[in-house]
């Protein structure tokens, strides 16, 4: 499943094309991504936050389109201000539009922003813009590395709190979206062999030199995450069509 730098780097980009322009259309290929087109049509992208694994693009109209894209679901982006890219990777997957498109967003400059999901089991929301941080699924997210989601900064202190008081071992704590956000097997992986500690170890037995290299391994791979757009393990394509590369740079992950 995409994890926090595959979904940074779905921001990063979606910001680059979508911010500033209005939405005209929507298309809704599949009931189960029915919206509420009123709160939607011919309202302005304001801005595209990232909380952990979900977005939200937040419109003029008050309201965001919250969208989480799980194991297979994609963002693509086809129109004004794309770099020169021969094809788009192999990934995408049935092409834009397919018969895996389920979402289609048309906007004013004359692009489009498909949303593609083979297993289905991504969500789109629309939900208002001053309700999304304490909404749902992400109003239970815990802290995370990049920044503070909902108020509650990741500082070293929590860090080392919330491996204080469990037994669990320490790659399913890193795991736990309700403890820190945005980190899954990947990253934990990689986090953890920088840091030279054995995933199964309790956390609680973790000794205060470990937790400060973790702390620090954490940041690290995703700051690699990001610099690379991410690894393309499973569907994940940035909007732009094209592959990360992460996973040609990981330590642990999909090694022996």
């Amino acid at each position: 499943m995409p994890e926090l730098p595959e979904v940074e780097s779905i921001k990063l980009q979606l910001q680059k094309y979508l911010v500033g322009h209005k939405i005209i259309n929507i298309e809704i290929r599949n009931p189960k991504y029915e919206l509420e087109k009123d709160k939607v049509l011919n309202a302005k992208i304001k801005s595209i936050r990232r909380f952990a694994k979900v977005l939200a693009i937040d419109l003029s109209s008050g309201y965001s389109i919250v969208i989480h894209i799980k194991l297979t679901g994609q963002l693509i982006y086809r129109g004004p201000n794309l770099p020169k890219v021969s094809t788009i990777s192999q990934k995408v997957t049935g092409g834009v539009p397919g018969k895996h498109t389920h979402v289609i967003f048309k906007l004013d400059h004359g692009g489009f922003l498909y949303y593609n999901d083979v297993r289905r089991f991504g969500w789109i929301k629309v939900i208002k813009t001053a309700e999304v941080e304490t909404s749902g699924f992400v109003g239970k997210l815990g802290p995370e590395p990049f920044g503070s989601a909902q108020g509650k900064p990741f500082t070293y202190e929590y860090f080392q709190g919330v491996l204080a008081k469990t037994k669990r071992a320490v790659k399913v704590v890193l795991m736990d979206q309700s403890k820190m956000g945005g980190v899954g097997n990947i990253y934990a992986n990689d986090a953890l062999w920088l840091a030279g500690i054995n995933p199964k170890k309790e956390s609680k037995k973790l000794g205060n030199e470990e937790i400060k290299k973790l702390y620090g391994a954490i940041h690290q791979v995703l700051k690699e995450g990001v610099k690379y757009g991410g690894a393309s393990e499973l569907a994940f394509v940035t909007p732009d069509g094209q592959e990360g590369s992460y996973q040609n740079y990981t330590l642990a992950y999909g090694k022996e």
